[in-house]
């Protein structure tokens, strides 16, 4: 028979969600005088009460919608049976100083790490090839996938070459207000600490994005342009890139990994294919770890902007001060304009693979989502495109398509990516490390080659959030010294790049 299994997550809650592998079948004791009527999937929500319409239904302590029809206690609440309730209006948000909570400092936490000049440090030794248009991203394919074959074998410190690769760079309004996002992705993007400031940028030579712009003073960069009039033919062009990029390969196997403190590590945090036990165990053991990285003096910085818009008066209450709350409402009233533009809302956000997970709305996922940043004040807000600035938790805006915020959270100088999933995807990025960890157990047997950390124990009370939030950030830490490798770097499973551009095309 079935144990009855449930995590019932704060005393407000009139749901409870069903935590065994089964779910709970019809006849199931949850709480005294409450039993299961019916069959109630994993992830999903029972009723602890019966609902009239209009009742709030509440989890996580928070409204979360609304009922418009008869719930019966016991039966299965499903999305919909819930009336979304209105977002909270961001002009009404009023940020109250409070005294900054005190937390005690790690010290003595190290990894190994590739330093560059510029005082980052790398987690990987990559070489990276840029470009200024798309026009000569074929190119950019041929040269790696000489390089790999014919020089990288030479020059067995350098992990890996890949390809900045990107859709943007001519045919566009490179003026516009909005195309500053872009261009300042690609530009940081080739400042990432993985890539050791060696990038070579392959350019066409009549595009409006210009390749100086790309390079900047800030890295060691070539531009090769195919439109050179001393190069004649293909393989002209194609011997010049190789003879670049092995000025760059010398110099980057040359780098060996030294003793580096915790404080040098940037983590992204992100979730993607999200289900109910995403904000009750992998985003609450991400966060753990997210505060003792903190702690450490490192930085940390989480993302996504219409999965945390539902929790903003969270997010404002941990601002650092007043100008940090601002920030943190300017970005999310930018966003909801550029829905409106598009005709859309941020209920659009919810997959159906969320629903089948049993997170029902967006407001419930939000509330899960947000768990991910830890408990740390928030001390900086860093719009897409940009660089993080300052060492402590920080909010990256960007959209919440997984391979466009982490190439995003790349150019804001990620050099560690932590990622949590419930329904599973094979994401990853070639630039950085991503760890996937697996908001339940069944995903983590499944998928057992491709999730790299399972936090699904802590729903069923084997391990405490505290004491599988230590296991991570040690884990963290091995592979930003490169001592375990994660699962998407073994199987060479990488996204493209893909960049956010809210601007026009001409």
């Amino acid at each position: 028979m079935n144990k009855p299994a449930y995590i019932h997550t704060t005393p407000k809650d009139n749901v409870a969600i069903a935590a065994g592998l089964l779910g709970l079948h019809s006849g199931d004791v949850i709480m005294e005088n409450i039993s299961a009527t019916e069959l109630i999937p994993m992830g999903h929500k029972v009723a602890l009460k019966t609902f009239q319409p209009g009742d709030p239904i509440i989890r996580y302590g928070y409204t979360i919608g609304t009922a418009n029809c008869i719930i019966p206690q016991g039966s299965w609440v499903q999305e919909q049976m819930l009336q979304i309730p209105d977002a909270p209006i961001l002009d009404e948000i009023k940020f109250q100083t409070s005294p900054i909570p005190s937390f005690e400092t790690l010290d003595g936490y190290t990894f190994e790490g590739y330093k560059n000049e510029d005082g980052s440090v790398g987690t990987k030794n990559v070489f990276g090839i840029s470009m200024s248009v798309h026009c000569v991203a074929g190119m950019a394919n041929y040269v790696i996938e000489k390089i790999k074959k014919e020089l990288l074998p030479k020059y067995p410190h350098v992990d890996d070459v890949i390809s900045i690769s990107h859709t943007y760079g001519c045919g566009v309004a490179i003026n516009a207000p909005a195309a500053i996002i872009p261009i300042r992705t690609i530009h940081n993007l080739a400042r990432n600490p993985n890539l050791g400031g060696e990038i070579m940028v392959l350019a066409l030579g009549c595009e409006k994005l210009r390749p100086e712009t790309i390079t900047g003073t800030s890295t060691k960069s070539d531009i090769l342009y195919m439109q050179d009039e001393s190069l004649t033919g293909f393989q002209d062009m194609v011997d010049a890139a190789m003879e670049t990029a092995e000025r760059h390969l010398k110099k980057l196997n040359a780098r060996k990994r030294e003793t580096c403190p915790a404080s040098d590590l940037v983590v992204g945090m992100q979730c993607g294919g999200s289900d109910a036990f995403s904000g009750l165990t992998g985003n609450p053991v991400a966060g753990f770890a997210a505060d003792l990285i903190v702690r450490a003096g490192g930085s940390v910085f989480f993302s996504e902007v219409t999965e945390v818009r539902d929790a903003i008066e969270q997010l404002v209450a941990r601002a650092a001060d007043e100008d940090v709350a601002n920030k943190l409402i300017a970005e999310m009233k930018w966003y909801d304009q550029y829905l409106e533009k598009g005709d859309a809302d941020r209920s659009a956000n919810t997959t159906p693979g969320n629903k089948k997970g049993g997170l029902s709305n967006i407001v419930e996922k939000a509330l899960g989502s947000v768990v991910k940043s830890g408990s740390m004040p928030i001390v900086d807000v860093v719009s897409p495109g940009d660089r993080v600035q300052k060492k402590g938790l920080q909010f990256v805006a960007t959209p919440a398509s997984d391979f466009v915020c982490g190439t995003l959270q790349l150019a804001a100088g990620m050099n560690l990516h932590v990622f949590i999933t419930g329904r599973g995807t094979p994401y990853g990025l070639s630039m950085a490390p991503v760890i996937k960890i697996s908001s339940n157990s069944k995903l983590a047997n499944r998928w057992h080659d491709l999730i790299d950390f399972d936090a699904g124990p802590v729903a069923l009370g084997e391990k405490t959030i505290e004491e599988m939030g230590w296991e991570l950030f040690h884990y963290m830490l091995d592979v930003a010294s490169g001592r375990k490798k994660v699962a998407t770097d073994v199987l060479g499973l990488y996204n493209d790049l893909v960049l956010f551009n809210p601007g026009p095309l001409t």
